[in-house]
């Protein structure tokens, strides 16, 4: 039995009348009767008497209508808490760590400002990972600074970032304007973890340019880098957004390196399948314009 049948049915017994359900429903009088007929066949019970051209309900009628007036209802229900969510809705935002850190939060105030009633829930991991929970279904969107591997990913770029070598004040750089590429390869590097998309782009540019570096520290957020390299255990390349403020403070200093410079896209990324609700629509537009 459909929705289609229990709604014909309750017209029936509000009017008490084929004809006119027929009429309220902009439907054939024997439309609504095949329908009332295909009921009693279904439910294997009469749900009308038909005494002198009128209809009276029986006991199983009345039964029946108790339940198809809850089912409407229901679906009534469904419909508009569905409808409802749509256009409020929830949000699940993957993001890697330099993006999660230094990009996403601002952005997320600026989204709350137009779309006050939407939920966001925040996801943040290396870029791997979230290109995994893309695939698996499991956020909506991706914030990342890393490649995709998956040809199922669709990846727009929408924000430009550099990364930037970094030392402590009393490191040896500290002394220099500007290092040459082979000192490079003389220092500690500390840096972030497989599959991160910072490091990627340090070790694409550092091939690409015949250098190797030696990591006596890896982990998996830029703060421990910071303090790390802060306290003269090492050096880094790191996002520039990460360090504003360190270095404004002169707690790190920030070098450049001959002909050498590590440039790269932040990338919005999602499944080529993905169905966009309103919200996630608006969030997207608003990331694309920064």
């Amino acid at each position: 039995m459909t929705f289609r049948h229990f709604k014909i049915f309750i017209a029936v017994c509000n009017t008490n009348n084929m004809t006119a359900a027929a009429k309220t429903l902009f439907m054939s009088q024997s439309a609504v009767s095949q329908a009332i007929a295909e009921l009693e066949k279904y439910y294997d019970v009469n749900l009308f008497e038909r005494l002198s051209r009128k209809l009276y309900i029986t006991q199983e009628g009345e039964k029946l209508l108790n339940y198809a007036l809850n089912i409407t209802r229901m679906n009534t229900d469904l419909e508009n808490d569905m409808k409802s969510l749509c256009k409020k809705g929830f949000i699940r935002i993957g993001a890697s760590v330099t993006v999660g850190a230094y990009f996403l939060p601002q952005l997320i105030t600026e989204f709350k400002k137009i779309s006050p009633e939407t939920e966001i829930i925040v996801f943040e991991d290396n870029t791997e990972k979230i290109e995994l929970m893309i695939l698996n279904s499991e956020i909506d969107i991706g914030l990342v600074e890393g490649e995709i591997v998956s040809s199922d990913i669709i990846n727009e770029e929408f924000m430009d970032d550099e990364l930037v070598l970094i030392c402590g004040k009393n490191h040896e750089f500290s002394k220099l304007n500007i290092i040459k590429p082979f000192q490079l390869e003389q220092e500690n590097f500390i840096i972030r973890e497989k599959g991160s998309g910072t490091r990627k782009t340090f070790e694409d540019i550092m091939d690409k340019n015949n250098l190797s570096y030696k990591a006596n520290w890896i982990c998996n957020n830029a703060d421990t880098i910071k303090l790390a390299v802060a306290e003269g255990h090492g050096i880094s390349v790191i996002s520039k957004l990460s360090v504003i403020n360190e270095v404004k403070s002169n707690l790190l200093l920030e070098k450049k390196i001959k002909g050498i410079e590590f440039k790269r896209k932040f990338k919005l990324i999602y499944h080529k399948n993905k169905f966009f609700t309103e919200p996630i629509n608006k969030l997207m537009d608003l990331c694309k314009k920064k």
